[in-house]
Formats: C-alpha cells, sequence, structure tokens
C-alpha cells in the first residue's frame, strides 16, 4: 500500500438514484413509495425555463411533507451558468427543513465550481443553524470536466460521489451519436477476412474510457461513482447491458429516468448470492485464524489475502444497508 492513504466517505446505498421532475408534484408520493435507494428531484433538464421557480417550490414543499422514509434525498440544482442556481440553493437551503441529504451539480468544468456551491452552503448552514450537514453529488458531463476531473474530485470535503452523464458529454465532445447511453452501430471493429472470405463487426462501448475515467478519479478521492442515464426506458435488456459493464468496471449504481428501470439498477449493483456467500465465508474463515494466532489462511484450497479481505467487507457491508433498507 502507498503511504498516503485514500479515506472514502461514509458508506450510502446508492444501487438506484431515481429522478422526479421538480415540476411533476404528483410524481414524488410515488417516488417515495418506489424501491429506490436514492430520490433526486430534478430543477433542471427536465424543467423548462418559464417554469424553473414553480418547480423549486414544489421541491421545498415536497422536502417538508412527503415522507420520503429511509431514502437518500438529492436534488439537482441548475447549473452555474444560470441564474437560477444561486437561487435554487439559497431557497432550497433556508426553507426545505432537514430532509434534503444531497446537492447534485451538473455539468461541472473545473473545481471551482464546486467551490461555489460548497461556500455558499457553508455560509446558510451557519446563517441558519442547520443540524445536519448537507453532501455534494457531480456530473462530469463535458469534456472540460473529464479533463478537470481529478481537481474535481478532490475538491470538497462535502463531495460523496461522481456521475457520468453521457447526452451532455457527447454533445461536448462533438461525438456523432444522439443516444443517452448505450451503443452505438458505427462504433464497431471490423475483423479480417476469414478462410470463406467473411468479415465480423465487433461493436465496442463508446462510453468505456469515460467510464473508467470517472472511477479512477472517484476511488483516488474515497467518492462513489454512479453510470448516469439510459435513455431509452423501452429497452429493459440495454439497460441491464450497460449497466453490467459499468458494474464491472467499478460503478455502484445507475440512474434511473423511469420508474421501471429502478429494480433493474438494485438487480444489476445488487452483489450475486454466490459472491455474497463467499465474502462471508472469507471474513468467517479470517476470524477464526486469529484467533488462532494465524496471519493467513486458506479457503478452498487458496490462499486469502488482504485484498479478498478488503473485497470482502464491502460486499457485506453493502448487503447490510440492503438488509436495512428493506427492513425500513
Amino acid at each position: 500500500m502507498s503511504f498516503t492513504t485514500v479515506e472514502s466517505v461514509p458508506p450510502r446505498l446508492n444501487r438506484s438514484q431515481l429522478f422526479a421532475p421538480g415540476v411533476r408534484p404528483t410524481l414524488f408520493e410515488k417516488a417515495a413509495a418506489s424501491d429506490a435507494d436514492v430520490i433526486c428531484l430534478d430543477l433542471e433538464d427536465s424543467v423548462a425555463p418559464a417554469d424553473k421557480p414553480a418547480a423549486r417550490a414544489n421541491v421545498i414543499q415536497a422536502l417538508k411533507t412527503v415522507n420520503f422514509g429511509t431514502k437518500s434525498i438529492s436534488v439537482r440544482i441548475n447549473g452555474l451558468d444560470t441564474h437560477y442556481c444561486y437561487r435554487d440553493v439559497v431557497d432550497i437551503m433556508e426553507q426545505a427543513g432537514e430532509r434534503l441529504d444531497l446537492i447534485m451539480i451538473p455539468k461541472v468544468g473545473v473545481a471551482a465550481d464546486v467551490y461555489a456551491i460548497d461556500m455558499l452552503i457553508s455560509q446558510i448552514e451557519a446563517g441558519i443553524g442547520r443540524k445536519k450537514k448537507v453532501k455534494l453529488e457531480v456530473i462530469i458531463e463535458s469534456v472540460l470536466g473529464l479533463n478537470n476531473i481529478d481537481a474535481i474530485a478532490g475538491s470538497s470535503k462535502r463531495l460523496e460521489s461522481l456521475h457520468f452523464g453521457s447526452a451532455d458529454y457527447a454533445a461536448s465532445a462533438g461525438m456523432r451519436t444522439t443516444n443517452i447511453g448505450g451503443p452505438n452501430k458505427d462504433y464497431v471493429v471490423l475483423t479480417d477476412k476469414d478462410e470463406a472470405g467473411k468479415r465480423e463487426h465487433h461493436w465496442s462501448d463508446l462510453w468505456h474510457y469515460s467510464t473508467v475515467r470517472m472511477v479512477a478519479a472517484a476511488r483516488a478521492h474515497g467518492l462513489r461513482p454512479i453510470d448516469g442515464p439510459f435513455g431509452d426506458y423501452s429497452d429493459e435488456a440495454g439497460f441491464i447491458a450497460q449497466a453490467q459493464r459499468t458494474a464491472v468496471l467499478g460503478c455502484e449504481g445507475k440512474w434511473a429516468i423511469h420508474p421501471s428501470q429502478v429494480a433493474l439498477a438494485n438487480r444489476v449493483f445488487t452483489p450475486p448470492a454466490d459472491e455474497v456467500k463467499r465474502a462471508e465465508a472469507i471474513l468467517s474463515a479470517m476470524k477464526e485464524g486469529a484467533a488462532k494466532g494465524m496471519g493467513a489462511v486458506a479457503l478452498n484450497g487458496k490462499l486469502i489475502d488482504l485484498a479478498s479481505i478488503r473485497q470482502a467487507e464491502v460486499i457485506v457491508r453493502q448487503m447490510q444497508m440492503i438488509a436495512e433498507r428493506t427492513k425500513a
């Protein structure tokens, strides 16, 4: 291990993050009744400019009156390049009470963007005597943001997670795609001819680099990496395929832009039963070995090392959080 240690943010269950437009308050109760781990009340992309003040008022009312249970509650504010941003932060922080857990900052391009919101929150918390400290999550959805992602990831002690927004990133990069997540039929590798002269097209993942870059920056700063939206909510298989890829790469969860995607995200980002069983066996074997003064033990003919133990602890802890959420 490096002499420099990474301190991880406190664990928060974030397998699924369901978005509810602030302009549609009738959806808030439905979101609260869903199985989503995190509810994000949205003031940004899903709200037309003329409806921004009404959406903000709806969100403030919901935070004071809707029973969201044990779910984490986030609000996606408008970007720092708009005149809605400061009012989103000030009004919600001053008027919505203590229920809010997170503020999501969209289109973060530089570390100073996070610093600016942190400063506003800190002043308001001190001014009103807020008891619960609001945390931050940011969306990396531009070339500028991805280029500055390490500085962004280390920009604030409030920061808990990095999210990748494929649609705005694609526009920023000038990518020739209109998909919100998912593959593109032109992003392929063409094989050489076989003996019969046939060539195969192998589809590739055009979001691979961006996701890997986000995961690396997040983990290097102890944050949670979360995959963003999959636009075609009628394509269950496509959503699962993308979620599985990002889970393999290290993401802890994925957005749900439609209620039907919540169960899919929860399924993919819940550790498989065989992994949970092995993790529990690893920790049990190490506990027995430690009681006997053994520094290393074997399980099913394989040596258990420190990396295995850390992985097992993460899986067991996540299952404990899932059990608590299910029980609640």
